[in-house]
């Protein structure tokens, strides 16, 4: 059973005054992150469907910041001095620290280094993590856990953890079954059309 499937099921076992209770519910939700959406799009940003960010980190979008449809973002410690692609399904705890540039510490000049980083579909960055400049790709699946200090790269479904991050073992699965958006009670669109035919 796919994740729609699942979420579905669940949502159609509700009682309908437990359904219109959960409809209101999400009423707030949605109206504040698609108020926070527009700011991050006006900015410059370039935002998929059903995306949750701050609005701290909505203020200071520009068009370096990419992020994939379904993908929750709890932090807005986002350096968007280079171009920041976030995948679909992503997950970024609270306090999660990227960076993007930093220095050449042997240039006389104090020369300036601009990196970028990609973080690919599926991956989960951990609360209170840090990702350095020289980490400039975390592909598909990979899990960072809370803490961590990253300075490299991380491959398609690692888990690393630590200072530095250091792998401790391959991940089995992605969260194929998880609706990422009702993590922060920004499914208000999905969670109606589990009973009323529009799209998503």
């Amino acid at each position: 059973m796919n994740s729609d499937s699942l979420y579905i099921n669940k949502i159609r076992l509700k009682s309908p005054i437990r359904f219109y209770l959960g409809v209101l519910a999400r009423i707030p939700n949605y109206l504040k992150n698609n108020y926070t959406i527009f700011i991050a799009r006006r900015n410059g940003a370039t935002i998929g469907d059903s995306v949750s960010i701050p609005l701290s980190l909505a203020k200071k979008a520009n068009k370096n910041l990419f992020i994939g449809n379904h993908t929750s973002i709890q932090t807005s410690k986002i350096d968007m001095r280079a171009p920041v692609n976030i995948g679909c399904n992503v997950i970024l705890g609270s306090n999660v620290e990227i960076l993007t540039c930093s220095h050449n510490v042997d240039s006389p000049d104090w020369e300036f280094k601009s990196y970028g980083i990609s973080i690919e579909d599926y991956v989960w960055i951990a609360t209170n993590s840090l990702v350095l400049p020289s980490c400039t790709l975390i592909e598909k699946g990979a899990v960072i856990g809370g803490g961590s200090v990253v300075f490299k790269n991380i491959k398609s479904m690692n888990i690393v953890s630590g200072n530095p991050a250091t792998f401790i073992r391959l991940r089995k699965d992605v969260h194929y079954n998880l609706c990422v958006e009702e993590l922060r009670g920004n499914d208000l669109k999905r969670y109606l059309s589990t009973r009323f035919n529009f799209n998503k």
